[in-house]
C-alpha cells in the first residue's frame, strides 16, 4: 500500500520544491523534486531496469511500470493522487 497522501504532501511542502532540475522517471517531466508534483511519484533512484520492483519506500509496493501506466490512466502515479497533483508548467517539458 502507498503512504497516505496527505503525510507524503507535508513531506514536500504543497506541491514540491525543486533544488535539481531532473526528469521524473514515472510521468518524465523535469520538476527536479524528490516526489514530483505533476505525478506525486517519489523518486528511490530506481533505474529503468529495475522498473518491474517494487522497491517499497514511500511508493510501498508501487512499481515504477505500474506508477508509469497510472500515470498514462489516471494523471497520477497512483489513483489516489489524483486530487493532489497538478499540470505540468511549460518549462517542465521534456
Amino acid at each position: 500500500m502507498v503512504g497516505g497522501w496527505r503525510e507524503k504532501l507535508a513531506r514536500v511542502g504543497g506541491h514540491g520544491q525543486a533544488s535539481v532540475v531532473s526528469k521524473c522517471p514515472c510521468c518524465g517531466y523535469r520538476t527536479g523534486c524528490v516526489t514530483c508534483p505533476v505525478c506525486f511519484w517519489t523518486d528511490p533512484a530506481q533505474a529503468d531496469p529495475g522498473a518491474f520492483v517494487a522497491v517499497g519506500g514511500p511508493n510501498g509496493e508501487l512499481t515504477l511500470t505500474e506508477a508509469r501506466l497510472n500515470y498514462a490512466l489516471y494523471g497520477a502515479s497512483h489513483p489516489k493522487y489524483r486530487e493532489v497533483v497538478r499540470k505540468p508548467r511549460a518549462d517542465e517539458q521534456y
